[in-house]
Order: structure tokens, then C-alpha cells, then sequence
């Protein structure tokens, strides 16, 4: 490079390879600037950087008392904490060492702590740099620091390891332990009083819960609800204050103290961690009760329009009034998911994994349910907006005839005149024949039409059946006047001919009375003519057998 940078210099290369080999010897510098000095050359393998080690703790009686981040020599922290806590605890126990013997000792490249007994040093613990640098402290300061500790460890465990305190703290004990005994017996036999009030038989207090006039709990629901949450209380409260009696009489022996005040740690930790989840999450609880508020309102707004619209203080020329209800319901319905969405951000807990596990079994249960719940509510969406049948209907579905009892998003309810309750979905209806007896005089202000069907021989002339027909259509009562009835001839059969009456019903609601007493009636009229009545289909021969009209002894009506 410096041979090209000579011969660019001296001009006998061109200008443009000039130019060339600068902006080479250029981009080259570059190069060698960025590269970092302690680089891995090629082929050579690249230094491994020791692991660190977790740091150790030096421990009396349960309690840390020194931090140890790298052991000196080969050793690791672990087994230098605990060979230091064997050596502390032999200290400790022996009274006749003072803590004061303890003293540090220079011996580069270690600041010695050991004790001091006869005029000889026994070493105890080292402290090198590479532990000190750790802590970002000196070598010497490090080492004091420890000193101070483990002397103050000593002093504090040897003033809970007297005599006196063992007979303090067992005195101590059985009282705390006396008084936790008696609040036992009274906690059990206050639970005892509270289950015989609510198994009594003669409590007036338990008659069940009532509002507004509706029963919304049994005396014996309530009874039960009632017993639940006694026994779920008191296990509560027994499973608390037993906790807390741990560590209060772990710690007035000398041996648990720090066991005791891991347990109190533990408590206190929970405490503070459950209020300060409580206090960070009071914005979000008030913005969730004002979402709350809001779609309640929003909610009763919605059903009193409606319902007006229903009752039809509201009038709306493109708006049925029997689309009032199910169309409350589906608003409703979305007020509250749009609330459920806006609100989902605020719930504390959300981002847990218990609520994203809860979430993702409901919406595996959904997506399994899905495909049947969708149909069935498109189904009834379609009913209701296609005003097949509303409330108080009379209708035929498929083979099942009924009253419409209620017509829901999924299902819907007929009342049979046996009174009986069928739920059909929704879907099915959709798929099915739906006849609506009801609709003719409610929409349209005309009468439903009945028919029954009669065969009579041809040696009957026709008007005198016709005339038979009608008047029994006269005599039957529930038979409307509105249109006048009549009667059609269906079919020339081989032997017979089939007649049809036609007359309107005045009430659909006893469509079955009716019919039955007009079939009883066109039975009275051809048996006073003394025509026989040849359904469903049969020929006599007359050879001397008697005729099949029976004798006529009275007329109903």
C-alpha cells in the first residue's frame, strides 16, 4: 500500500487510478480503525468469559449475615458461606469468645478477618479484590464491613440465647397458645349457633327473597345459599388466623425466630402487594363503573323506546309493533357486548394467565357451540322479521298445532291444546310448513275458513245434500255469518260423490270445538233426511239389509 501511495504521489500512474487507490487506502484505514484491539484473529479461538456464580449468604440461626458474590481461591461462594456459617456458629455458642477478638489482618492480596485468642491469629475469612469490586468497595472496606456484621450477629444472637429468654418465651407461648385454644372453642361454637338459626325450622327471618312480587329464592334455596356461606367463612377464617398464629409462636423461641420472621415477611408481602394491586386498580375500577353505569342506562333507554313503540304510544310507519320485543332484546344484547368491550381493558387480572386460560377454554366452548347456536338464532331472526307468527298466534308447525306461547332468539314455544309445552328450534321452524291461523283476521280482517268432506251415493240428489250441508253449517255454533258458507262438489268417485263444506270460523282459539261441532251437526241433518253417509268409502248391497242411518231420537240445538 505504501508503494501504491508512492507511485500515486510521484505521477506516474493516470489521474483516475490516483483517485482508485485512494479511495481504497481510505476505505483500508477505515477498516483497521473499527477494528477493536482485542479482536479474535483468524484461527485463533476466541477467550471464554467465566460463568457467574450466584452469590451465597454466611448464616446464624437461620439469619444472613454476610453476602458473598466470589469465593476466594478455587472454592466456590457456596462453599465458602458455608463453611463461614459452620465457623460462626462454633463462635457464637462459645461464651467465653468475645466478639471483640475478632480482628482483620493485611496479608496481600487478602484482608484477613480471624480471631485473635493467645497471642495467635486463627484465620476465619478472606476477602480479596475481585469479592470487593463486587460490592464497589475496597478490599479494606469490604472486610470491615463484614466484621461489623458478623460481631453484631454474635452479640444479637447470644442475647436471645439466654436462659431467661428460652423461660420468657415458653411462658409466652403457652399463654398465645391458651388464648388461641379459647378463640378455637368460641369460633366453633359461634359457627355451631349460626347453623342452628339457619336449620331452624321456625325462623321467620328465612322465608326466602321476594322483589317487586316475584320469588327469586325458596325458603329452602335460601336455607341452603345461607349454609353454604357460613361454612365457606368460617374455613376462611380459621385457615387465616391460624396462619397468623405461626409465626407468632415460632418467634418466641429463640431456634424459629427467623422462621417466624420469613412467615411475617411473607405475610406483610402479601398484604402490601394486595393493596397496592388495590390502589393502582381503583382508576380502572372507576372507569369500569362508569362504563358499568353507562350501559345500564343505555340499556332502559333502548326497552322504554321500545316499549313504547310495543304499546304503540310510538308509531312508526316502517316499524311493526311486534317487532318491538325482539329487537329490545337484540339492542340490548349489543349495548352490552359494546360495554363488555370497552370495559375488558379495565378488569384487573386480564393480562394474567389464569384469565387468558379462562378465555381460551369459553372460546373453545363457543366455537364448538357455534355452528348450532348461530343457525337457530338466524333462524329466529328471520321469524321475527318476516312476521311468520308473533305472541298469541295459533299456528301449525309442521304436525304440532298450538299457541304461541313465546318466541325467543332460539327457540320457540307452542302450548298444544292439551296443554302442552313443545319447544322447537328455531332452525327447524325455519326449515318447516308454517300454517297461522291467526294472521287472515288480525292482518287482513277476514275469517279463517274450515272445511269438512262428506261422500253420498249418487242415488242422492245433489242440491238436497247441498242443502243438508248448509243447514247443518247454520246450526253449529261458532260458525260466522260474516261470509256465508258453501259447498263443493270435489270429485265423481266410483261410487259416491265427495261434497265439501266450506264455512268460517268466528274464533280460531276453539278452531277444534267448532269443527267437531259442525261434523256433529252435518251427522244430525243427513240422519233427519235419512241420507246415508258414505265415508270414508264403502257400498252396501241391498239385498233386505237395513240402511246405516241410525234413528232419529233429538237434535242438540
Amino acid at each position: 500500500m505504501i508503494t501504491m501511495a508512492k507511485m500515486f504521489v510521484k505521477g506516474s500512474a493516470p489521474w483516475s487510478m490516483r483517485i482508485i487507490g485512494f479511495v481504497a487506502a481510505a476505505l483500508l484505514a477505515l477498516l483497521l480503525a473499527a477494528t477493536p484491539s482485542g479482536s479474535v484473529e483468524p484461527g485463533q479461538a476466541p477467550a471464554t468469559k467465566a460463568p457467574e456464580q450466584p452469590p451465597a449468604f454466611v448464616t446464624l440461626d437461620g439469619r444472613k449475615v454476610i453476602e458473598i458474590r466470589a469465593a476466594v481461591g478455587a472454592q466456590t461462594p457456596q462453599q465458602m458461606a458455608r463453611r463461614g456459617s459452620q465457623s460462626l456458629a462454633q463462635i457464637a455458642s462459645d461464651y467465653a469468645i468475645s466478639p471483640d477478638q475478632l480482628v482483620l489482618r493485611e496479608a496481600p492480596p487478602y484482608t484477613e478477618i480471624g480471631l485473635f485468642r493467645g497471642g495467635r491469629f486463627v484465620i476465619k475469612l478472606a476477602v480479596d479484590e475481585r469479592n470487593a469490586n463486587l460490592f464497589q468497595q475496597s478490599r479494606q472496606e469490604l472486610a470491615q464491613r463484614y466484621l461489623e456484621q458478623i460481631r453484631a450477629s454474635i452479640k444479637r444472637y447470644r442475647s436471645t440465647h439466654r436462659g431467661q429468654d428460652w423461660l420468657r418465651g415458653t411462658a409466652l407461648a403457652l399463654l398465645t397458645l391458651g388464648g388461641y385454644v379459647l378463640w378455637l372453642r368460641g369460633q366453633l361454637a359461634l359457627n355451631r349457633r349460626l347453623a342452628a338459626w339457619i336449620h331452624a325450622p321456625a325462623n321467620p327471618r328465612l322465608d326466602g327473597v321476594q322483589i317487586g312480587g316475584s320469588e327469586l329464592l325458596a325458603a329452602d334455596q335460601e336455607r341452603t345459599l345461607l349454609d353454604l356461606l357460613r361454612r365457606g367463612v368460617n374455613a376462611v377464617v380459621l385457615a387465616v388466623v391460624s396462619y397468623l398464629f405461626i409465626p407468632l409462636f415460632l418467634g418466641l423461641f429463640p431456634p424459629t425466630q427467623a422462621v417466624s420472621e420469613t412467615l411475617k415477611a411473607q405475610i406483610l408481602r402479601l398484604i402490601s402487594g394486595a393493596l397496592n394491586a388495590f390502589v393502582a386498580s381503583i382508576p380502572d375500577l372507576i372507569t369500569l363503573a362508569l362504563i358499568l353505569a353507562f350501559t345500564v342506562v343505555l340499556v332502559r333507554a333502548s326497552n322504554a323506546w321500545f316499549r313504547s313503540i310495543e304499546l304503540q304510544r310510538l308509531r312508526l310507519s316502517w316499524f311493526y309493533p311486534e317487532w318491538a320485543r325482539p329487537t329490545a332484546r337484540l339492542v340490548a344484547i349489543m349495548i352490552l357486548l359494546g360495554g363488555l368491550v370497552f370495559a375488558y381493558p379495565y378488569v384487573p387480572g386480564t393480562s394474567s394467565k389464569a384469565f387468558q386460560g379462562a378465555g381460551l377454554f369459553l372460546g373453545v366452548l363457543a366455537a364448538l357451540g357455534s355452528s348450532a347456536v348461530a343457525s337457530n338464532l338466524i333462524g329466529g331472526l328471520m321469524l321475527t322479521y318476516t312476521r311468520a307468527y308473533q305472541e298469541g298466534d295459533r299456528v301449525k308447525i309442521n304436525d304440532t298445532i298450538g299457541i304461541v306461547e313465546d318466541t325467543a332468539l332460539l327457540t320457540t314455544r307452542l302450548r298444544t291444546p292439551w296443554n302442552e309445552l313443545v319447544n322447537i328450534p328455531n332452525a327447524t321452524v325455519l326449515g318447516a310448513s308454517i300454517v297461522n291461523y291467526t294472521l287472515a283476521r288480525r292482518e287482513l280482517g277476514k275469517p279463517v275458513v274450515i272445511a269438512a268432506t262428506v261422500t253420498i251415493g249418487y242415488d242422492v240428489p245433489w242440491r238436497q245434500v247441498h242443502q243438508l250441508m248448509l243447514d247443518a253449517a247454520h246450526a253449529t255454533a261458532g260458525i260466522s255469518q260474516e261470509l256465508p258458507a258453501f259447498v263443493l262438489q270435489t270429485s265423481l268417485n266410483d261410487f259416491h260423490i265427495s261434497y265439501e263444506l266450506n264455512a268460517c270460523v268466528e274464533n280460531v282459539d276453539t278452531y277444534r270445538l267448532t269443527f267437531s261441532g259442525l261434523l256433529a251437526a252435518i251427522q244430525d241433518q243427513f240422519a233427519a233426511a235419512g241420507v246415508e253417509i258414505l265415508s270414508p268409502g264403502y257400498h252396501a248391497i241391498r239385498n233386505g239389509n237395513r240402511s246405516t242411518v241410525p234413528k232419529v231420537t233429538g237434535q242438540d240445538g
